[in-house]
């Protein structure tokens, strides 16, 4: 008999998990898609994309230096093998501009630019609150327990 508000239950399960760590496994899995859909729900009707404004976040914390292409994929909460023309559509709503650096040609730069700065800006509290909200159950030493969990299951090889 699944726990009700389980997974179990949610998912509308009749078997119980073949173990603990495949029921962990999806759960992770349906909260990340939970937490991922109420993002997107926030940004959204700005036009942008989950993925889009981590790259704008992204480029706000690199600050005026800039970033190259490759060191924004790498620090991507979602890998994505196309961020090329992720980037192009950030430059096509110019909120981003790519430039070649004068010393290395063959390294293209990425800068946030001020109407991505300000739709950033825009962004930043309702992101947070809804942050706040998704996490609002549990308390401040639960969220750190969860923090230290989730790095150790990222460990893994």
């Amino acid at each position: 008999m699944s726990r009700p508000g389980s997974l179990q239950e949610e998912i509308r399960q009749r078997k119980p998990f073949a173990s603990p760590q495949q029921e962990a496994f999806l759960a992770l899995l349906r909260t990340a898609d939970r937490l991922r859909r109420r993002q997107s729900a926030v940004v959204g009707p700005q036009g942008i994309t989950l993925q889009q404004y981590n790259v704008l976040r992204i480029l706000r914390g690199a600050g005026p230096d800039g970033l190259p292409t490759l060191e924004i994929a790498d620090r991507m909460i979602e890998e994505t093998p196309g961020i090329t023309r992720l980037l192009d559509r950030l430059e096509k709503k110019k909120w981003i501009v790519r430039r070649r650096r004068k010393e290395d040609r063959r390294q293209v730069f990425c800068y946030l630019t001020d109407s991505g700065h300000a739709l950033l800006s825009s962004l930043d509290a309702p992101v947070a609150a809804g942050a706040e909200a998704a996490l609002a159950l549990l308390s401040s030493n639960e969220v750190r327990t969860l923090i230290a969990l989730l790095e150790r299951v990222r460990q893994a090889p």
